[in-house]
């Protein structure tokens, strides 16, 4: 079989989901069943996949849906919580006093402090964290969810702490070929990971730094009253601004720190800044923006999380008598457990993944699947949930409410994962008991082969195509960096510039990952809209796909980025 052919079948699943929930409008509970079955056939047929395989595809696949199902469950209960509790009417009312116009909280919460979640944890949970935030704070469910997942952009590739390069990338190298032609080159892995994260973090700088106007502008146009770019771009100068906050310090931190800081030292000292600048003024446009009332919203817009912040609270009516750094306390206390449990120098995050269930080799295949539930940012979010009863002084059976709640918002996203996340699975396990390479890198030849010199075009969207499928950078990267690598040094380019639009790429294949939008739909009770938010999220994803490939073609047919290793130990490094 040709490999055009392959392509198209590897392909079919994809265009199909694309078809039944952005072209048909179908919620993804109906469509993702249908495209686990075609998958699941094309992987049998096609690719020749035991029924083992399958199987066991699918079970590694209820373990990671397991772990997702974890997180939007924690995201929740830890919101419930607090509404509970009056933290979020002391939350919004403080936000209001920083300022009431909904772009510039916007650059603040979706942005600044998703981008610090994103640097911290990764894996989804800025969504998870920051959509339902939004709508507690009287944000559409709809736009909460197109926010989260536009955050998902700039700080991904650094998220949790670097492991999208720290695993991803340099596990994804870890072979005989490649070490042998670093050594022939004269360049540590160490030296040339960090050659790869200067490259990385100079493309993110230059595509991220407009996004908080990107998310703006498209909340105003879609969501406001009049439908309108032109009331985003007039908060242009102070969108830009506070992307020009998180990506400085970010790009700095990634050229002297490494890898593993660059999302959360940008965040907080973009936070810091952009807070201080909006308390004062600085570049706010003087006419405050907000949405038209909730109640002449259509029924689209609005999920079941319903956040009634009048009458609730242990303290109070609205929790008034919570002060306002305690209210945002437990928030800090899941950004700081975050941080000590992902820093690779600690001991924490060692001792709870101590904690493991694993089944190797399941149904005597080479596929495995393992879970280390402690390690999770489930249960940093669970044990701040159960924290919070006692800092902020709760009855028991406020948080029993909460509980209840929570739990029953998990039956609608649990449907649609069992089925979305093990057809990932036996994507990327296609090539087990076959001959063929796994889907996802026959897509990749195809397009390699058929490109040419201009592949840092689209070296990006291969990286996104991952991410698509995967929901995951890190995963992205570990399954398309050593054919990445492959493909620059058969060109005769740079591989760091070649694996750095990879890694680039796959951080924006996040905006319009599945998985990752029904996890975001359902901490906000939004399940069924999947398709309209990935209509929406599409725009930005092209315009970072777009952005970084244009620059890498500048990279190498303007610029004269050096060959395959960069062999002058990387003077020429895209900087």
């Amino acid at each position: 079989m040709s490999l055009g052919l392959l392509a198209a079948l590897a392909a079919a699943p994809i265009v199909l989901a694309g078809v039944l929930i952005v072209g048909f409008r179908l919620p993804a509970r109906t469509a993702m069943p249908v495209i686990f079955v075609l998958t699941a056939v094309i992987g049998a047929t096609v690719w020749n996949m035991p029924a083992s395989a399958l199987a066991a595809a699918t079970v590694q696949g209820l373990f990671v849906t397991f772990d997702i199902l974890m997180i939007i469950f924690g995201a929740i209960l830890l919101l419930n919580t607090l509404k509970y509790s009056g933290a979020l009417g002391v939350i919004r009312h403080g936000f209001s006093e920083v300022s009431p116009d909904r772009r510039v909280q916007v650059v603040i919460i979706a942005w600044m402090f998703g981008c610090f979640i994103e640097g911290a944890s990764g894996f989804g949970t800025p969504a998870a964290i920051v959509a339902p935030l939004l709508v507690a704070l009287g944000f559409p469910a709809i736009a909460a969810v197109m926010l989260g997942m536009m955050v998902q952009s700039t700080p991904v590739t650094f998220g949790a702490v670097g492991t999208p390069i720290l695993v991803g990338v340099q596990n994804g190298l870890d072979s005989p070929e490649v070490l042998a032609a670093l050594s022939a080159s004269g360049l540590e892995p160490s030296e040339y990971l960090q050659l790869v994260t200067v490259n990385v973090v100079t493309l993110h700088a230059i595509a991220g730094t407009v996004m908080p106007l990107f998310m703006v502008v498209m909340m105003t146009r879609f969501f406001g009253a009049n439908r309108s770019w032109r009331e985003g771009l007039a908060i242009l100068p102070f969108a830009i601004f506070g992307g020009l906050a998180f990506t400085v310090p970010y790009y700095l931190a990634g050229v002297f720190l490494g890898p593993e800081f660059p999302s959360i030292l940008g965040a907080l000292i973009g936070m810091g800044v952009v807070t201080t600048a909006a308390r004062a003024g600085f570049l706010v446009p003087k006419n405050s923006w907000d949405f038209a009332p909730a109640d002449s919203w259509p029924e689209g817009w609005m999920g079941r999380l319903h956040i009634d912040l009048d009458g609730h609270g242990a303290n109070g009516a609205g929790g008034a008598s919570i002060p306002l750094w305690k209210a945002w306390l437990p928030y800090l206390l899941v950004a700081a457990l975050l941080v000590l449990t992902r820093v690779r120098e600690l001991p924490f995050g060692d001792w709870l993944k101590s904690v493991r269930l694993q089944w190797n080799g399941i149904f005597d295949t080479g596929i495995s699947a393992a879970t280390t539930p402690l390690y999770l940012p489930a249960s940093i979010l669970i044990v701040v949930a159960c924290l919070t009863v006692f800092l902020h002084r709760m009855p028991g059976a406020q948080f029993r409410r909460a509980f209840t709640e929570s739990s029953r918002m998990l039956l609608g996203a649990g449907f649609v994962l069992i089925f979305t996340v093990p057809m990932v699975r036996i994507y990327i396990n296609s090539d087990t008991g076959s001959e063929i390479g796994s889907m996802p890198i026959v897509m990749a030849q195809w397009v390699s082969a058929n490109v040419g010199t201009v592949w840092p075009l689209f070296a990006p969207t291969i990286g996104a195509l991952g991410a698509f499928i995967a929901g995951s950078n890190t995963v992205s990267n570990l399954m398309f960096v050593l054919f990445q690598f492959g493909v620059a040094q058969n060109l005769g380019i740079s591989t760091v510039l070649v694996v750095a639009l990879q890694a680039v790429g796959a951080a924006a294949g996040n905006m319009i990952a599945i998985h990752n939008v029904v996890a975001a739909s359902a901490t906000v009770g939004l399940l069924g809209q999947e398709g309209r938010t990935l209509r929406r999220t599409l725009l930005p994803t092209l315009y970072y796909l777009t952005a970084i490939g244009v620059m890498g073609l500048l990279a190498v047919h303007v610029l004269d980025v050096a060959g395959p290793l960069l062999e002058d130990n990387g003077q020429h490094a895209l900087k």
